[in-house]
């Protein structure tokens, strides 16, 4: 279980004075017990913790474990738009947006595409590169801020993927920080819950929510998928080494797509005599409203502290770092943050001039054309960081393979 430093330590003094005596989650299956022996059993009950041994082989069984990441997959639109594309409908220019962002191409949903029929080609590419069978899958978190259903996407996901179990799934919204959260998250119910392998997808579509008629956002920002498959494995393997993560709602005013209401609602009278005006307008969310100088002041400042935290937490130096990996919003905060850490060029990871800001979907679209470019192999240690709408922020020093 992940204590509030980041840290898997079970058995830390500060995990234990938080706990209640006795706290049981049914399915993921953990328990922290104020028992004799202070330790996490594991449960597929939610009865006391007395009802629960033999504990010892089991907890023991449990807190050796780790986990590891062993497939990834990625997908995107047909359709690119490139920067002299936008200059036709905003007044821009291919320099003024590279030079300022590092963008040149994006890829963007239209026709009948679907963010869905992306997000389950990029978990099947990451299934099939980790030899897992759909049937084997415990767990699906779908990071997005754009699901194709109100209610979530993950749950359409698991079907099209014929996980004939019926294995949970549910969606993460952290916006740009999503993917990380995802992984922390698959991190918790493995370490903690015994799930072997949990599918971590991040995708979003935030072109269908950009005003194309601003130049300073609709040059940033694209559609893709990209999915991790995190399994466990003995916790000498371990490859989740440290996280930190943050949240500050004060900088929402900065960047968001709140809540509106339609102008106009035509109501009449109800046959029952009731006043159906007084029921609630329709509503809609607005375009995405961005503070760009702010939000760069936000992101070289928080992102480097949270990896150096990160780094502090698993006992690493910048030096132990083979490559950098962060949301791919804007190449001068990725350079920026890689000044910031000593980490030359060669080491950082960017793809962002094909395919702009794809938010949740950032990280591990450039962690898989790294991978399968031969660039990321097995045993590289990366640190990545999302950043974003929220304000939210995290970083993870995480292995490959």
């Amino acid at each position: 279980m992940a204590n509030a430093s980041g840290l898997f330590t079970p058995a830390a003094p500060s995990v234990r004075r938080r706990c209640s005596p006795c706290i049981g989650i049914y399915r993921s299956g953990f328990w922290f017990s104020e028992g004799v022996s202070r330790r996490i059993v594991c449960s597929s009950t939610t009865q006391g913790a007395e009802k629960l041994s033999p504990s010892e082989s089991r907890a023991s069984r449990l807190v050796s474990r780790g986990c590891k990441l062993v497939g990834c997959g990625s997908a995107v639109p047909s359709l690119q738009i490139s920067n002299d594309d936008l200059s036709k409908i905003v007044d821009t220019n291919d320099e003024w947006i590279s030079v300022r962002t590092g963008i040149r191409n994006r890829r963007i949903l239209s026709g009948k595409d679907s963010l869905t029929d992306l997000a389950v080609e990029a978990a099947r590419k990451a299934l099939e590169m980790a030899e897992v069978d759909p049937d084997e899958v415990d767990l699906v978190l779908m990071c997005t801020s754009t699901p194709e259903d109100l209610f979530g996407s993950a749950p359409q996901i698991q079907k099209a993927l014929g996980c004939k179990n019926n294995p949970l799934a549910y969606d993460i919204t952290a916006a740009c920080s999503g993917f990380v959260l995802g992984l922390v998250s698959a991190a918790c119910y493995i370490k903690g819950g015994g799930f072997k392998n949990v599918l971590v997808i991040g995708a979003d579509a935030l072109s269908r929510y950009v005003d194309w008629t601003d130049r300073g956002s609709c040059i940033l920002f694209g559609d893709a998928a990209g999915a991790v498959l995190v399994q466990a494995c003995e916790s000498d393997e371990d490859g989740l080494f440290a996280f930190d993560m943050h949240s500050d709602g004060e900088g929402q005013r900065h960047l968001n797509a709140t809540m509106k209401e339609k102008e106009k609602e035509n109501h009449e009278v109800g046959t029952n005599g009731s006043l159906l005006g007084l029921l609630p307008k329709g509503s809609s969310y607005s375009c995405i409203q961005m503070n760009g100088k702010e939000v760069f002041r936000f992101a070289v400042r928080v992102v480097p502290q949270s990896i150096e935290l990160a780094l502090a937490k698993a006992g690493l130096t910048g030096s132990s770092i083979d490559w950098l990996l962060l949301h791919q919003a804007n190449q001068r905060i990725i350079d920026a943050v890689a000044t910031r850490l000593e980490l030359p060029p060669e080491r950082v990871i960017s793809n962002l001039a094909n395919y702009g800001n794809t938010s949740a979907a950032s990280i591990p679209l450039a962690l898989d054309e790294a991978v399968r470019s031969g660039k990321v192999q097995a045993g590289h240690t990366i640190a990545a960081a999302g950043f974003g709408a929220g304000l939210t922020w995290g970083s993870a020093i995480v292995r490959w393979g």
